[in-house]
């Protein structure tokens, strides 16, 4: 989990629809990430943190096929070993229809804990064995396993399909000794195996020893250049924090560095999430942006550096958040994502519209949009269908990062909030210009009650549910295979396979209650 206890206050890590809720809980659930399809824009993976009684944290995934009109039942990730708990989920896509899944794995109580990849073939509807890729006691004495981000070559190039895993020193419990570090590693498998980790930090540009949790946050170029940046503290190079970017072009194995920026801009609300991040443009490797919090008018807002020369030189400071600027108001919790063709979107936590210039008002999810080739960005517009009281629940770790991705100028974003009570995750499909893309909602409560079975099935197979509506077949393209309209809404049908080829397919199911995603194995 993000544990910023130890850096936050000296260095902060640096209109709508009705939403989907989708994780349905009635406990916790947090963290949320989402990856969509670069070659579909309706196939999307999202993953999170849910409470489970008896297992602690579990990640859950859901995966749609159809732009989340219909998703498919959760799939809880299994722990390594008894007693441990999982958080910070990430996905990417990768080349093949590969979809990788990273997270921890940990007993914090213990000392033990590990990071792993797991490896969907089949869209997200099931996942394979998890590989490992750093460890506890990989750097003794230094918990290497904090806040995992993962991103994955897509380039085409002599690197493509190599996943690449940044983390931290575990900041949860104190307990690390200086000096601090950012660590990397990657697979050239395409996620089966990780090489050995390395320091990410270099000579000139190491960590230091005041950060004792240097999140870094990478970005991969269309063209297969790995960028990340880090956070540094070093007295004898400046008096303040920097940011610093290491760039590889041979696939992580040597990084340049260069100073991005030097952070003299501290925020005053302890308990704001201040998570921060680079992005670069998929239609020119050439453009990053980096967002991250700031208080230069005495508030928390967002803001944004760009880079049009590789990181070589970077813009002044972009205010984002367009509310007064001298009415205070803490915007935290922010995520930014490029569409294709270059428009810029930027998500955050926003509190305009709730009582108070604390953490602790009522808040909404706020975006606003860039365009490709132009110099500011167009007016601030609301995600989230509500304005959410403050909950004591929003102090606790896990609930730090929400998640958005733009895709043909559609916003696909993820976050969690507390409208219930408790931290539920939502989904929101909307227009660049706030036009409502989706606005299903999978409802409180329980998912609908449908069963198939056998699975695998050779004939036939039997669905079960409450009034079943309707069942569609089809590959694990998404092709239509085959179609059945059940106007008198039987509780089971039997649906005859004889002529399907043996393989791999999606039922989708719709019954009173709603619709469901399984993958069903003809033989």
């Amino acid at each position: 989990m993000r544990y910023f206890f130890f850096w936050i206050i000296l260095f902060p890590p640096l209109v709508s629809a009705q939403n989907t809720n989708l994780s349905q809980s009635r406990i916790f659930d947090g963290e949320p990430f989402i990856a969509v399809n670069p070659s579909d824009a309706q196939h999307m993976v999202v993953a999170w943190m849910g409470f489970e009684p008896g297992q602690q944290f579990v990640i859950h995934t859901r995966a749609t096929f159809d732009a989340g009109k219909t998703w498919s039942g959760p799939v809880l990730i299994p722990h390594e070993k008894l007693g441990y708990s999982s958080p910070d989920p990430c996905l990417a896509f990768g080349p093949q229809g590969r979809v990788h899944l990273s997270y921890i794995d940990f007993n914090p109580g213990i000392d033990s804990g590990e990071v792993y990849v797991r490896t969907t073939v089949d869209g997200g509807l099931s996942w394979g064995p998890a590989a490992f890729v750093i460890g506890m006691r990989s750097d003794p004495g230094s918990k290497p396993i904090d806040r995992p981000w993962m991103v994955v070559d897509r380039s085409g190039g002599p690197n493509d399909g190599n996943v690449y895993v940044t983390t931290m020193n575990l900041a949860f419990g104190g307990g690390v000794p200086p000096p601090y570090h950012v660590y990397i590693t990657r697979s050239t498998d395409g996620g089966a195996s990780f090489q050995p980790w390395r320091y990410l930090d270099s000579a000139n540009f190491e960590v230091g020893s005041i950060l004792a949790a240097p999140m870094p946050t990478p970005a991969m170029s269309s063209t297969g250049m790995l960028q990340i940046v880090y956070p540094t503290y070093v007295l004898r190079a400046s008096r303040f924090p920097r940011y610093i970017l290491a760039t590889s072009t041979d696939g992580g194995l040597g990084f340049s560095y260069r100073e991005i920026l030097e952070y003299r801009e501290g925020t005053p609300d302890s308990l704001s999430k201040k998570g921060y991040l680079l992005r670069v443009n998929p239609a020119n490797d050439q453009h990053l942006v980096f967002c991250y919090l700031g208080a230069p008018n005495g508030d928390t807002d967002v803001f944004l550096r760009e880079s049009l020369d590789g990181g070589l030189t970077w813009s002044n400071a972009m205010r984002v958040n367009d509310d007064p600027a001298l009415v205070p108001r803490v915007q935290d919790m922010i995520w930014a994502d490029f569409d294709l063709d270059g428009d810029l979107v930027v998500v955050w936590r926003d509190r305009r519209t709730g009582m108070g210039n604390t953490y602790e008002a009522a808040s909404e999810t706020w975006a606003a949009v860039k365009r490709k080739n132009q110099p500011s960005f167009e007016p601030n517009f609301r995600v989230s269908d509500a304005l959410i009281p403050y909950d004591s629940v929003l102090t606790s770790a896990g609930n730090d990062f929400m998640c958005v991705k733009l895709m043909n100028d559609t916003l696909n974003a993820v976050w969690g909030d507390t409208r219930d009570g408790n931290i539920n995750i939502w989904f929101q499909r909307m227009g660049l210009d706030g036009t409502v893309m989706s606005r299903q909602q999978l409802g409180r409560g329980s998912l609908p009650s449908v069963k198939v079975y056998p699975n695998p099935a050779q004939e036939e197979v039997t669905v079960s549910g409450i009034h079943l509506k309707h069942i569609h077949l089809m590959d694990l393209s998404g092709k239509l295979v085959l179609e059945k309209k059940l106007v008198n809404q039987p509780n089971e049908f039997s649906l005859l396979l004889a002529n399907i080829s043996p393989g791999m397919y999606q039922i989708v199911v719709e019954d009173k209650l709603g619709k469901v995603v399984q993958k069903l194995e003809i033989k």
